[in-house]
This record gives C-alpha cells, structure tokens and sequence, in this order.
C-alpha cells in the first residue's frame, strides 16, 4: 500500500490529478454559445430565438449569439447545426421542418441527428379567411368546399410541402376529403398570403393564428377556427376545430433547441435546467404573450419522443399528398 509521509507529497498527488481531469472538471459554459436559426431575421422563429438567448445568458451568465443560417427551405440552417461539434456551445433553434423535409427528398436529415434539449414553442394551426370571403363559420367552409368540384378554392401560406400546407392537407383528410381539393399556392410565408387573401386572391390561410393577427385585427379577415387542444388566450373568441365541427384533429409547428448528435449528457442537463428557468422567465413568457404565440414546455427526453412521433405523422401526411421521394 502507498503512503504518504508528508504534505508535499499530498499536494504533488492533487496538481497530478487536477492536470489530468483539468477539461472534464472544467465549468460549463467557458465561452460564448451559438444559436442558429435556420430561417430569415425578423420571422417568428427568429424573434422566439432572440428572446429566449437573451433570457439563457441570464441564466448562464454567458453570452448567446443568435445568428441565421437561410436556405434551402431550412435545410441550409438546419445542416449546420447538425454538423458542428457537439461541444454545447453550437445549439440551434430547429423547427418541424424536419419532420418533413427528409420525407419530400429535400435532405438526409432526420430528428436521430440531433440532441434534443428542449422544446418552447408551439403554434397550432388556424383556418383564416376574409372578412368578406364566402364561408360564414368552420362548419361552412367544410360543407362548402366539399359540395363544390375540385380546385375550386385555393389556400397558401407556405411552400410547398411546408407545415401550414401538410397541416391543412390532414384537415381534409381528417374531414373525409382528398388532401389537394383545395389548390395550393406556395407562396414565402403566412404574412404575404395573408396579404393576398385581404385582396382576394386565396380563399384560405391556414398558418398560426398569431401569423394573421395584424389583418384579423384590422378587420379584413376572420380566423374560423384553431386545430389546437383549447382556445389561444391571445385569441379567447376562436374555437377550436372540437368546438367548431366535432373534429379532435391537432397540428402545428413546434420549435425547441437542440445541438448535434452526440453531446455530452451532464452539458446538455445543464442546458436543460437553465432553459426551463429561460422559458419561465418574465422575459420569455411576457414577450410570447404579447406575440400571441404559443409556449409549450418539453423536456429533453419528452422533446425527443415528440421529434419521434411527429415524424412518423407527417411522414403519412407526405405519402397522402404525394409528395413523398
């Protein structure tokens, strides 16, 4: 057995150990942390990421760099954060474009390549029409664009393939309806088809309520009903599709941070830990509130188990469209 006769000789033992566990003792985060957003500046996505940055370098005590990474219908984003080192200090604000993209042939990407953190967002869909468009209430346009041929109405408010357009192609179904009997119309977002549908050259928008928030209030367009759980409290006077039809059809589009595949699992409990203090934080809830966009909290575990079963879901809905590669 080794003895130690002296306290040089205890100290000699502690440098020796230090030097060898010096990185895997070292405090977490050390330096700045990157958040990419696999969208444009100024979008929904963008502002959800800047605010909960700002309120994890309160918890952290770090700094947090948000930057964009665009292109490719979020595959460009969305790749990098794949890509990087999964050190912690590359995270990113993926999107449910990732539960798609990979089924249209658009990228090898799937949610295994990812270390899911947590989830802090989710917008369900909405059913957005004009003011003075045709359709009265939720029970009306179902009714209507079921009696009338094929291609008669037209929606947008996304590409092709996007998550408004799936999401509204399962309502259909969801109604007994072939899922293109309405005709889509890619178009760059909800904003500009919200825009268009005020002049009249869509019928519907079935983005996120939130999205369409500036012409509902201005009086030129009504939103029929949400494919959510419960009302939005930003939007008490909207049913939900049960409420409207009878329908328990639920969609949306969820985001949540995650880094590359790989991470360690004590960085990413310590990610965990301070983005649920982030999401609870009065400088998260109150600026989502005000947005009127949803805020829903998921675990790393739960996030992962979401990514899973959402995947699975709009991969079906893919194959009905038929866009499926």
């Amino acid at each position: 057995m080794l003895k130690l006769h002296n306290k040089a000789g205890l100290a000699s033992i502690a440098v020796l150990l230090t030097a060898i566990a010096g990185p895997a003792l070292a405090d977490y985060p050390e330096k700045p942390i990157t958040i990419i957003v696999p969208w444009a500046a100024g979008g929904g996505t963008d502002a959800t990421a800047r605010t909960i940055g700002k309120a994890l370098e309160e918890e952290l005590g770090a700094t947090v760099n948000v930057v964009n990474r665009t292109g490719g219908s979020g595959v460009v984003g969305h790749s990098a954060i794949a890509r990087a080192n999964p050190d912690g200090y590359t995270l990113g604000l993926v999107t449910g474009e990732i539960n798609m993209m990979h089924w249209q042939g658009l990228t090898d990407l799937t949610y295994r390549d990812y270390t899911p953190i947590a989830q802090i967002n989710y917008d369900y869909a909405g059913v957005q029409v004009a003011a003075d468009g045709p359709f009265d209430d939720l029970e009306d346009l179902v009714k209507t664009v079921g009696e009338q041929p094929k291609g008669t109405y037209t929606a947008s408010g996304t590409g092709q393939g996007g998550v408004w357009h799936l999401a509204f192609a399962g309502f259909l179904m969801d109604q007994g309806m072939e899922p293109d009997r309405v005709t889509w119309i890619p178009s760059q977002g909800a904003a500009p088809a919200m825009t268009e549908l005020a002049a009249g050259g869509i019928d519907i928008v079935p983005s996120s309520v939130p999205e369409g928030r500036s012409m509902i209030e201005a009086g030129r367009a009504n939103s029929l009903g949400i494919m959510a759980p419960e009302r939005l409290d930003s939007f008490p006077d909207v049913p939900t599709v049960q409420e409207a039809i009878g329908s328990d059809y639920q969609i949306g589009e969820w985001r949540g941070i995650a880094g590359p595949k790989g991470m360690d699992p004590e960085i990413v409990a310590t990610l965990e830990d301070a983005l649920e203090a982030a999401y609870n934080s009065d400088t998260y809830q109150n600026f989502m509130a005000k947005q009127g966009f949803g805020t829903e909290w998921r675990n790393a575990d739960d996030f992962g188990q979401l990514m899973a079963d959402m995947d699975e879901r709009f991969g079906k809905i893919v194959e009905q469209v038929g866009l499926a590669k």
